[in-house]
This record gives C-alpha cells, sequence and structure tokens, in this order.
C-alpha cells in the first residue's frame, strides 16, 4: 500500500482515518478518477487529488481525513455568516485540510491549501461533536474553514449524530460538487453559505481553476429541490470581480433564478495568499455593491468585514423598518416575533426563526474536544 507522508506517526494517523467512499470509478489505465466534485481527478495509486484528503489507495479513492480536525471553535451564527437562521444563536465550528478550489487569495489558505496531516491534530467523532455541541448550548453546527464536499463521508456522519441531539447542520461551501453527491450531501444539511466568488467565467478559471457554471447550478438545485436555508456571500477584489456590470449580472441572475429573499452578502477582501498586490477593498466598492443588488429587487443584502451597522442590520421589504438591528456580531433593536414576522406590519421574514432572539453576541470560544 503506498501513501504520501515521510514519518511512521503520519502513516499511521493516516490509515487511522482512512475510509472507503463511493463516487469515484475505474479507469483503462490503472487510473481512479474520483467523481465527487467537477475536477474529476485521475489518479494512479497513492496519488491524492487535488483536496488533498482523497486519495487512490489500493485502487480505491479513499477520505484520509475522517474523524480529523484542524480545530473548533464557538462562533455567533452571523460569523458564517447567516443573517436568517436562528439570530443570535451559537455555532460549533471547525474543518479539516484542504479544499477542491485553487483560489488565489485564500483567507483561510493555511487550512485549505495545507498538505501536512499536521494540520488535523485534533480529532472527534461525530458522537462526541454531537454532544459536545449539545452541552455547549450550540444551536448549529457548521462545516467551514474548509469546504465541507471534500470531507462528505465525515460530514453527513457529524450531521446525523447532530440531528440526533436536535442540532442543525450548516454546510460553508463553494458549491463546487457532482450532481450525485451533492444530492446525498445536502439531504443532512440544515443551512448553507454558498460563496459565489465572482460571476464571470473567467474569473473562475483564472483565480480559482474552477468553473462558474456548476456553482450556479449548486445554488439551483438548492432553490428548487432541497428545503435548505441557503445564504450567499461574493468577496469583492478590486479590479477583478467588482465592476458595476459584473455586479448587476450577478445580482440579477439571482433574482430572476433564485428570488429577491435570498440574502446576499458582500464582503471585503485582504490581501491574503498569492494575492498581496491587491488593496484591500474599499468600503465604497461594498456600500455601492449592496445599492446595486437592492436596486435588482434583492430584499436582503449586506455587507461583511466592514463596520457598517446600516449594511449588517434586516429591514422588512414591506414596511421597510428595521426588524434586526446588527453592529458586527451584537444584536440590538429585534422587532420580529417568534416564527420571524415583523412585529409592525405582519410581513413573514424567510428564514429560520422559532422563539425569542438569543444573544451569543462577538463571542469566540475556542474548545477542544477530546
Amino acid at each position: 500500500m503506498s501513501k504520501s507522508g515521510t514519518g511512521t506517526g503520519e502513516t499511521n494517523a493516516v490509515e487511522a482515518s482512512t475510509v472507503d467512499t463511493k463516487y469515484w470509478h475505474k479507469l483503462d489505465d490503472a487510473r481512479v478518477q474520483c467523481d465527487l466534485c467537477p475536477r474529476h481527478c485521475q489518479l494512479r495509486e497513492g496519488k491524492r487529488g487535488v483536496c488533498f484528503v482523497r486519495q487512490n489507495i489500493d485502487n480505491e479513492i479513499k477520505l484520509t481525513s475522517y474523524g480529523r480536525s484542524s480545530g473548533f471553535c464557538i462562533d455567533p451564527i452571523e460569523k458564517k455568516p447567516l443573517n436568517h437562521f436562528y439570530p443570535g444563536s451559537s455555532v460549533l465550528s471547525f474543518g479539516t485540510a484542504g479544499c477542491n478550489l485553487c483560489c488565489k487569495f485564500c483567507q483561510n489558505w493555511d487550512i485549505s491549501k495545507s498538505r501536512e496531516f499536521d494540520t488535523l491534530g485534533s480529532t472527534a467523532s461525530p458522537e462526541s461533536l454531537a454532544a459536545t455541541a449539545k452541552r455547549m448550548g450550540c444551536r448549529s453546527i457548521a462545516f467551514t474553514y474548509n469546504d465541507p464536499v471534500i470531507f462528505l463521508e465525515y460530514a453527513i456522519d457529524v450531521a446525523q449524530a447532530c440531528h440526533e441531539q436536535g442540532i442543525n447542520s450548516v454546510a460553508v461551501t463553494a458549491g463546487y460538487i457532482c450532481p450525485e453527491p451533492r444530492v446525498e450531501f445536502y439531504r443532512y444539511m440544515d443551512a448553507a453559505n454558498v460563496d459565489l466568488k465572482g460571476f464571470t467565467q473567467d474569473f473562475y478559471h483564472k483565480i480559482c481553476s474552477g468553473n462558474l457554471s456548476d456553482v450556479l447550478d449548486t445554488l439551483l438545485y438548492l432553490k428548487h429541490e432541497t428545503q435548505v436555508w441557503f445564504e450567499i456571500t461574493t468577496l469583492l477584489i478590486p479590479d477583478e470581480n467588482d465592476s458595476v456590470k459584473e455586479l448587476e449580472q450577478e445580482t440579477k441572475w439571482i433574482a430572476d433564478n433564485l428570488g429577491h429573499d435570498v440574502p446576499l452578502h458582500f464582503s471585503a477582501f485582504h490581501p491574503d495568499f498569492h494575492m498581496l498586490d491587491k488593496p484591500r477593498t474599499p468600503v465604497s466598492t461594498l456600500l455601492r455593491a449592496r445599492e446595486i443588488a437592492l436596486d435588482q429587487g434583492l430584499n436582503y443584502v449586506y455587507t461583511g468585514n466592514i463596520h457598517d451597522t446600516d449594511g449588517g442590520s434586516s429591514y422588512c421589504p414591506s414596511c421597510h423598518k428595521l426588524v434586526i438591528n446588527r453592529d458586527w456580531y451584537e444584536l440590538g433593536e429585534y422587532h420580529l416575533n417568534h416564527s420571524g414576522k415583523c412585529q409592525y406590519c405582519g410581513t413573514q421574514i424567510p428564514g429560520r426563526f422559532d422563539g425569542p432572539c438569543e444573544h451569543f453576541g462577538r463571542n469566540r470560544i475556542p474548545i477542544s474536544i477530546g
């Protein structure tokens, strides 16, 4: 059996967290093709896919990171960001290593681009994660920091264990997944934030090594074939995906194909990974993007990674009054009833609401799961 790695300890750790997968097929030239995501990596014995965590072992594709994590933290749900999914609640967040896209601007590159098994220094079974979330009072668990698509088997098992404890499952994802595994993956997700990285194929190809159409297919699937609550985030990078034309095209597509009630988040870029030459996103760019989206008829448009109370707050689309005030992740005025209706005019605000607002606030609590 051939495995990557240089030390016995690393090899033993990989073996302990290696499980079978089913989205692959054998080729005629002794290679195996992974069918999980549109990259369709074709691997010879011992080779890993672009995602790093899926590997050809004994002529089968195996997941080599099951039960292992790059760390655990309790966050506000608004940090995912999800503004319409049990506002003010806390979420147990974790990720693994690797990613199936190659974004030059990656803001979590030390995790998503890691090719070191030491990154996966924490371990947790699905049952222990669910029990911890329950004990810590978390409303949800989030697969984040890197894309949960690449550790689908682990994410699904964790989601099932959490559902048995009454805990929701949240996917923070780029939506880069093939149709068949997409059905299985989202069957177990309660909410998702999909990172729509830009709105041109040129941007996806040159900057992310991916395809825009595959992400749009995931968004259409979520809207029309699931009950998953989802929101969209676009990180605006100066002179790359922030032109008026592109923003108008993106927001019009969302309005026409997903409806006017899908929350859209525009977040600020900071120089990182292979885009250290780019400046931070000006506040004016985010404010302009929000206005463009609102002009296209989107009802819930937010700004992120900047201090903008107006752009972080929610307003009723009928009476236009403030219904949820947000200052960073702190919730202030809250004018929705227990089911999410505007207390002024009775309009139902889309999302998931089932009681009084929680107030976890801006806390960030790193935890250990032994």
